[in-house]
């Protein structure tokens, strides 16, 4: 008889090391000591059975104990616990958990797979949960599975936006279920960096997740039915998903005295040996070396623990191999997109130190003169002196994961931005571009290292503009309807030669296009004749990522505050009009389908009705942003999963029938204007109360504000600013900010405004600060005007944040597509 093997854990890590240890020595004797009932099982596809798009429970059980026992020799005991290691006599002390019995067992070399556990933090009124689950094991599912078909939950909360938790989210709502999702953090999916989430952001909100980031549970009420947040915000829910990661399962071997690292992981070294030689362990249990920073870290993934088991088996059976590290790729589905990552991101990075330099692109799926290209948001990380490949990121509807694996593999050989452009990947319409996206980051890394572009980020736009930068945009007209970076220069690109005499040569030149290709072009042409210039790095596509993000998030805040989850019910309206045109721009790149619709919109009559579908993820922002701008109606808007394609109903002209944004809210296209010329501190609530309303309900709000109402605007921290005398006076009389303004009556010297903010408070009535910042953050535009602030001496820099300075032409244009106009 050979040696003796015990195995404590099946799945990934304990059940692939077994498999190969037998097919390399039919000699050995191997036990596996699984604790609970199943040796090898689909843990990644747990949420899709609980969704039922895995229809049958028997396919999530890959082998079970009897076929694996019988196909490799196997001494398997399943719900058998190792509850100690003795390291000196070589044996260990189980446990059979149906019967009790406790007994030992000798071992010649000792494997440890005991995997993690989710995180259960001793949040008040936690225990008392009859409703709250984790999601781990097939136990697990079962219970949830049971729960769902017994209580048929109509509101669930997912606790946690990592992987799991996102994946539940949307199985969740193939059942049907009102979902909230809460993140401690302030974005969900931690591997992607900021801008790239965003999209997973509107995407989520976009299918009426009620999403909360930055804020954690603060305790459970009535039984898990209530929820408490850090900030008092209070969720009432049926069904409570806690996925917020999970923890090494490592106290057998800190009781054996095996070292771990200060958060618990064990250590292991090249070969997957623990501090006793003669023990080795593998998978979530562990501390491996993170491939790009060398950094110890846990990386709980399916993969690394199938290929450690594979490396332990070998080092058991005298093959000397090392474990070269985990790169941590990931993919997941969420929703209609596909997210996928390898290596570093970019706060990891920049918390290294390191010196990197990141980029970002958006080409098709494949070539777009083929139907069904989507476009894919790409940002790819490399050292900014060597061009080596640190990191990659992914965020489309299709082939996403088939690049970020080549990057993958690129990252593991060491490639550099100069190798990537050698990348020679199989080509033919259907499938891939003449140049893979994976060729285009190698090119644009390489042009970066070479010199011959220098870019900016997208946050960094602003700064560079505050520094006496121009921004130059260099799209089409009609383009700009999508939207535009603040006090940009238009000139489309094919003009740049021929007005470049209209730039500063004394200035740096910020180029900017939709996604980046023309703003290089720009670079290079402007570059060689004497200006300064540089690229904004994924052009405007990427930074409106951010800007649509946030302002998707902090509209929905506002919205649900006034109208929580749990008090409404979510009906989807239907707005059927036969179209006259139908236009299929499916498969062409940002702008090509916004620039067919107008083409197409230039050829119609008044009132005509337009259906266009496309393959661009964007268009379904662009199109509604772009129909307000243009004085079009945007009729429906929607993800069709059966044509493959975001399709909108345009009616050409203003609006005469009840219309819809893009899938979530009612677009309205009537603004609202408000002018505010008084300073007292009831009339300016009530204008931001009901600008606030009509902004919730779509309206496009501008508020200009005039001689007394001036004061409304001014910051409680701005600064001193040059006046002469008569400028002093009015400052003298005027008040100088928000808590200064009186009430038009009762003022009774002060005491009466102080009454009125503790009413308020007393019901959650928001501040007026906080009724002014809710509004700009909802998109409502607050115009000072320019004359009244002349007259009185009030300078631009008094002002808070976000207020524009305008004249009258500012109100009077805003009023004129308004169907709302007050004055107050």
């Amino acid at each position: 008889m050979g040696k003796k093997v015990i195995i404590v854990g099946g799945v990934a890590g304990g059940a692939s090391t077994a498999a190969r240890l037998r097919r390399l020595d039919e000699s050995i004797e191997i036990i596996i000591f699984e604790k609970g009932e199943y040796i090898s099982f689909a843990n990644c596809g747990l949420p899709y059975y609980i969704g039922d798009v895995i229809g049958e429970r028997s396919q999530l059980i890959l082998q079970s104990v009897e076929e694996m026992s019988h196909k490799f020799n196997l001494d398997i005991r399943a719900l058998t616990e190792v509850v100690s290691i003795d390291r000196v006599g070589k044996k260990i002390v189980a446990k059979n958990l149906q019967s009790g019995e406790s007994y030992e067992e000798s071992y010649d070399q000792l494997v440890l797979s005991p995997g993690a556990h989710p995180i259960v933090p001793k949040i008040p009124g936690i225990e008392a949960c009859k409703n709250l689950f984790t999601l781990r094991n097939i136990p697990d599912t079962d219970a949830i599975k049971a729960y769902i078909e017994k209580e048929k939950p109509k509101r669930a909360t997912v606790i946690g936006g990592g992987f799991i938790g996102l994946e539940m989210l949307e199985n969740l709502h193939e059942l049907g279920v009102e979902l909230t999702l809460v993140e401690a953090s302030n974005q969900v999916m931690a591997p992607l960096d900021p801008e790239m989430v965003s999209i997973i952001h509107s995407h989520l909100i976009d299918k009426g997740v009620h999403l909360i980031l930055s804020n954690g549970v603060k305790e459970f009420e009535d039984e898990g039915n209530k929820i408490i947040l850090q900030n008092g915000e209070v969720i009432e829910t049926d069904f409570i998903i806690l996925s917020i990661g999970v923890t090494p399962e490592t106290s057998l071997a800190k009781e054996a005295g095996l070292e771990v690292t200060p958060r618990g992981s064990i250590l292991v070294n090249d070969y997957m040996q623990t501090s006793d030689e003669s023990i080795y362990a593998l998978g979530d249990a562990v501390a491996v070396n993170d491939f790009v920073s060398g950094e110890q870290v846990m990386i709980p993934l399916a993969w690394p623990a199938n290929r450690q088991g594979h490396i332990v088996a070998n080092n058991l059976c005298g093959r000397k191999e090392r474990y070269k590290g985990t790169l941590g790729s990931s993919v997941a589905k969420v929703f209609d997109y596909t997210v996928a990552t390898t290596g570093n991101n970019e706060k990891t990075l920049k918390r290294l130190g390191k010196n990197y330099q990141a980029l970002h692109i958006h080409p098709g799926s494949h070539a777009g003169y083929y139907p069904g290209s989507f476009p894919i948001a790409f940002k790819l990380l490399f050292d900014k002196e060597t061009g080596r490949v640190l990191g990659a990121q992914g965020v489309g509807m299709e082939g996403v994961e088939k690049r970020i694996d080549v990057l993958a593999t690129a990252i593991k050989a060491g490639f550099t931005v100069y190798d990537l452009q050698d990348v020679e990947p199989c080509y033919a319409p259907p499938y891939n571009s003449a140049k893979d996206p994976v060729n285009m980051m190698g090119y644009y890394g390489s042009n970066i290292l070479d010199g011959l572009v220098e870019v900016i980020q997208w946050d960094e736009i602003d700064e560079a503009v505050k520094n006496g930068g121009v921004i130059l945009d260099v799209r089409e007209e009609f383009e700009l309807a999508t939207g535009e970076v603040p006090d940009a220069i238009h000139m489309p690109l094919g003009q740049v030669r021929e007005r470049m005499e209209e730039l500063p040569k004394d200035r740096i030149i910020y180029v900017t296009c939709q996604v980046g290709q023309r703003g290089y072009v720009g670079c290079r042409l402007l570059s060689q004749y004497g200006f300064k210039c540089k690229n904004i790095d994924g052009g405007i596509k990427t930074y409106l990522y951010m800007q649509r993000g946030e302002k998707d998030y902090n509209a929905q805040q506002i919205k649900e505050k006034n109208n929580p989850p749990s008090q409404v019910e979510h009906v989807k309206e239907n707005v059927t009009m036969e179209a006259k045109y139908q236009l299929n721009a499916c498969g062409l790149q940002c702008p090509g389908p916004i620039r067919k619709v107008f083409e197409q919109m230039n050829t119609m009559e008044e009132g005509e009705i337009l259906e266009v579908s496309a393959s661009d993820p964007g268009f379904s922002k662009d199109i509604g942003a772009w129909c307000e701008k243009t004085h079009h109606t945007l009729l429906k808007a929607e993800y069709v999963k059966e044509r493959k394609a975001f399709v909108a109903t345009i009616q050409k002209g203003a609006q005469k029938t009840e219309a819809l944004s893009c899938s979530v809210a009612r677009n309205d296209k009537n603004g609202a204007t408000l002018v505010v010329f008084s300073g007292d501190l009831d009339k300016a609530i009530a204008s931001f109360i009901i600008a606030t309303g009509a902004a919730s309900m779509g309206k496009e709000v501008t508020m200009f504000f005039t001689f007394w109402g001036l004061s409304i605007l001014k910051s409680k921290d701005r600064p001193k600013v040059q006046k002469d005398t008569m400028e002093k006076m009015f400052d003298m009389m005027l008040p100088s900010h928000t808590d200064k303004l009186g009430l038009s009556k009762m003022n009774m010297g002060g005491m009466g405004p102080a009454m009125i903010k503790q009413i308020m408070k007393k019901h959650n009535v928001d501040s007026l600060d906080t009724l002014i910042e809710n509004a700009i953050k909802m998109g409502v535009k607050v115009v000072a005007c320019a004359m009244s602030m002349d007259l009185m001496g009030i300078k631009k820099e008094e002002f808070i944040e976000g207020v524009e300075i305008g004249g009258v032409a500012s109100y009077l244009g805003a009023a004129e597509e308004s169907g709302l106009n007050l004055f107050i």
